[in-house]
């Protein structure tokens, strides 16, 4: 980069330019970048970087600490503090700016595309306890018979599927699965393990999608009974849906419509354990006669969920969980980190548009 040089901060102003045109124009953002320009990105990523046996964000850290230590040599040579003032602020905006292009420019846009459920046609809405109730049901009946396919003992459990066998699984079943949405994805995407064990956990989060290097990754340490569900969710992500509702969506229709039990009974899983949070708000007191009932296993199995949880608290629950919420906020995800919650109303609506 030449000396006096602004190009990456001009750059990232002209890229917020163009998110402003695409918040206003939902259905230009869904042809001209959604459809068109992002599908050959995630293919470049997926022949390249989805290669490398090992998370590719790694390459990025050495990239950060190279352009840190580039700095810091160029910064010893400035003569006076005006100048090695100047040359830190003209440093720092190129540098913001070079992660908001890229960021923008590889995946960010998507956030500003029509909404999935809206391609769908469909209508999410709050449940009533009667409808909640009703759909409890249904889910625990199916969880439960798919359970009973993998195992008739009631016992947690606790391990399956190798992980790479995982990955591979869900990726082939979001091919299969996909058009059942109507939704035209392309690409392999990858979802790799992220060591060290416990390290995303610690940090308030199970996976993320990572744009820089178009790769998904989750924590080593997940439940095998989440890790099919999360893998799909990231996955989703890594397909351009940017909304956690809707990654949750596609990844429930994807698993619950599987041939393999385990995907299928993940998906189920997942889906309960939301409308269980919805039922103790809504009626505690009738939470606990619906608990009575809870098939053994399933109970078994979230409360390893949770005991595996427990084992991996977040430095601060607290602070992971606002800046999420504001991160989500600012690229227009006016639900922030409650329409991680959204899965139940979502459900509810794709069942009923499939039974009609």
């Amino acid at each position: 980069m030449a000396k006096k040089d602004w190009s990456w901060a001009i750059l990232g102003g002209l890229a917020l330019g163009i998110r402003w045109l695409a918040i206003r124009n939902p259905d230009a953002t869904e042809e001209i970048y959604s459809h068109t320009f992002f599908p050959a990105i995630r293919n470049v990523f997926d022949l390249t970087l989805g290669k490398l046996p090992f998370p590719s964000v790694y390459l990025f850290i050495i990239l950060i600490f190279f352009l840190l230590g580039r700095y810091l040599l160029r910064l010893r040579k400035k003569s006076d503090w005006k100048r090695k003032s100047l040359f830190t602020l003209r440093s720092l905006l190129n540098f913001t700016g070079g992660i908001i292009f890229f960021f923008l420019l590889l995946w960010g846009y998507n956030y500003h595309r029509v909404p999935v459920f809206r391609q769908l046609g469909l209508e999410p809405q709050a449940l009533n306890l009667e409808k909640l109730t009703r759909e409890i049901q249904i889910t625990h009946r199916l969880a439960r018979q798919n359970r009973y396919q993998l195992t008739m003992d009631t016992v947690a459990i606790e391990e399956f599927l190798s992980y790479p066998d995982l990955e591979l699984l869900v990726r082939q079943n979001m091919h299969d699965n996909l058009e059942l949405l109507g939704l035209n994805f392309t690409g392999n995407p990858r979802t790799k393990l992220f060591p060290p064990p416990g390290f995303m956990r610690k940090m308030g989060i199970l996976g993320i999608y990572f744009p820089f290097t178009g790769e998904s990754y989750i924590d080593p340490t997940l439940h095998p009974l989440e890790q099919p569900f999360t893998v799909a969710h990231e996955m989703a992500h890594s397909y351009g849906v940017t909304d956690e509702g809707e990654a949750n969506f596609i990844a429930w229709v994807i698993s619950t419509n599987s041939l393999d039990p385990l995907l299928r009974y993940s998906g189920h899983l997942r889906l309960l354990m939301y409308q269980i949070r919805d039922f103790y708000r809504m009626d505690p007191e009738g939470y606990q006669d619906w608990l009575k009932g809870l098939d053994v296993g399933i109970r078994n199995d979230i409360q390893a969920i949770q005991k595996r949880t427990a084992q991996y608290k977040p430095f601060s629950i607290e602070f992971s969980r606002k800046t999420n919420d504001v991160f989500l906020k600012s690229q227009g995800v006016k639900a922030g980190i409650n329409s991680y919650q959204q899965l139940p109303m979502l459900a509810y609506a794709w069942r009923e548009r499939m039974n009609n």
